[in-house]
C-alpha cells in the first residue's frame, strides 16, 4: 500500500501545532512531526528573502491528501504556504498499515 507524507512549513510554532491537531482529530492524518527551528530562504516579491520556520511532516493516504491540503490552506496564514505531498511507496509494513488504519477510523474513536 502507498501512504503519503504531506509537509507544510510555518513561522509560528503554535499556529503549526494547532493545524497539526485538528488535522489528527479529524483522523486526516496517523501522526504529525514537528522539525525546527529551519532557516528558509527563497524567492519572495523579487528579493531573496530569508526566514526561522518550523517544518511539519504528516502521514496521510492517497484518499485523504486533498482534504488535508485543503484544511492546511484554510488555517494556514501565508498568502502561498508550502505545502507538498510525496507518495511513500516502500516502508515497514507494520507503520505503513497503522496510517492506514488511523487514518480511516471515524473521528473520536478511541484505539487502545
Amino acid at each position: 500500500m502507498t501512504v503519503v507524507q504531506v509537509q507544510f512549513t510555518i513561522d509560528d510554532r503554535e499556529k503549526g501545532d494547532a493545524i497539526a491537531t485538528e488535522l489528527l482529530q479529524q483522523r486526516l492524518v496517523a501522526c504529525a512531526q514537528t522539525i525546527g527551528p529551519i532557516t528558509s530562504r527563497y524567492w519572495w516579491q523579487g528579493s531573496i528573502a530569508r526566514s526561522e520556520e518550523w517544518l511539519f511532516l504528516c502521514k496521510t493516504t492517497p484518499d485523504r491528501v486533498d482534504a488535508v491540503i485543503e484544511r492546511i490552506r484554510a488555517a494556514h496564514p501565508y498568502d502561498v504556504p508550502e505545502i507538498v505531498a510525496c507518495d511513500i511507496t516502500a516502508g515497514f509494513e507494520p507503520y505503513i498499515d497503522w496510517i492506514a488504519r488511523e487514518t480511516h477510523l471515524p473521528p473520536d474513536t478511541a484505539r487502545s
